[in-house]
């Protein structure tokens, strides 16, 4: 007598979308072109989007039955979330972005890994990748430890307990039992609820075999902006968990201020203040090195131009996560 095996679950992939025009396409034929055995839907939540993303939508939506719709007024992204998890399904819950490029064994993989360990929530690597120099070295940043630290899911490293995997597959209960999605939560929203999941007695899971291919920001600007939102919202994980800050999160605030207060006093003793204060420039020329050479070293297999590139990125990265640490307002998450 043949052994008999359980039916492969059900799977609900969740994608709050705005603006993405240029990914969404490619994304959604990624999901919908899962090789995986159970049943399997895919629910977009659209977004107040300015560009051609609601028209794109709609159309793929009316090509695939397994792909549906629902509105995201506010456009923030753990509403969203919330609102596609509501109008879903199934018991397994994976978590996706609107610009992010999933294998196609992305779903059998994340329920193979849910079952065998037990975990509420597992995930992989963001698996950074560029196209032009400047994309190429943010996505070399981003992979290095210089650039974001030690966190797995930027680094790699072995299969294991983590505090956060980039986006997730959950298990619905797990979801229904920590409340969802904080919405006030415009960043982090992600570490956030994991936090809460490891806090109720969840396990959250970090495999090197779930890995989604991540469009970085395109312009020094775009990069900037979106460092400095994510130090905001990290310092305000902090007001809320004192417990989680670490070293690895004060390093770059650290840096700034460190940075700031060198010049300021290189400055000064050049304008008649006390010489010893010249010994301020040592942390600016310090950090400088720090960061060409590392840089350098990070880039070493991308080329020249790639190379040349680095110590603005990691500068910029660095400089924009540490100054919005140090000045997010209180009231970030109401405003």
């Amino acid at each position: 007598m043949s052994e008999q095996t359980s039916p492969a679950p059900g799977v609900s992939i969740v994608v709050p979308v705005l603006n993405e025009e240029r990914h969404l396409e490619d994304a959604v034929a990624r999901l919908l072109g899962q090789h995986y055995d159970g049943p399997l839907e895919v629910v977009l939540a659209l977004g107040p989007s300015t560009d051609a993303t609601d028209e794109i939508a709609a159309r793929l939506a009316a090509a695939d039955p397994r792909l549906r719709l629902v509105p995201n007024p506010t456009g923030r992204t753990p509403a969203g979330l919330n609102a596609a998890i509501a109008a879903s399904s199934y018991d397994v819950v994976v978590r996706c972005d609107g610009h992010a490029l999933v294998p196609d064994d992305y779903v059998a993989v994340a329920v193979e890994v849910l079952g065998r360990t037990g975990a509420d929530n597992v995930g992989g690597m963001m698996a950074a990748e560029g196209t032009t120099p400047f994309e190429r070295a943010v996505a070399a940043a981003m992979t290095s430890r210089l650039g974001v630290g030690s966190a797995s899911f930027h680094t790699g490293g072995e299969e294991g307990e983590a505090l956060t995997v980039y986006l997730g597959a959950f298990r619905r209960s797990a979801i229904e039992r920590v409340g969802g999605y904080d919405e006030s939560m415009v960043r982090a929203q992600d570490w956030e609820m994991n936090h809460r999941i490891r806090e109720s007695g969840g396990l959250i899971w970090f495999t090197p075999g779930m890995q989604v291919t991540y469009r970085p920001r395109s312009t020094v600007t775009a990069l900037a902006r979106q460092y400095l939102e994510y130090g905001r919202w990290r310092r305000e994980v902090v007001r809320r968990y004192p417990d989680t800050l670490s070293l690895r999160y004060l390093a770059a605030p650290v840096a700034v201020a460190g940075v700031a207060a060198g010049t300021a006093a290189g400055v000064a003793a050049a304008a008649g203040a006390p010489s010893w204060l010249a010994l301020g420039w040592l942390a600016p020329v310090g950090y400088a090195a720090l960061v060409t050479v590392g840089g350098v070293v990070a880039a070493r297999h991308e080329g020249a131009e790639v190379a040349v590139r680095m110590p603005l990125v990691l500068a910029t990265m660095h400089g924009s996560w540490g100054f919005g640490f140090l000045t997010s307002p209180r009231d970030v998450a109401s405003s």
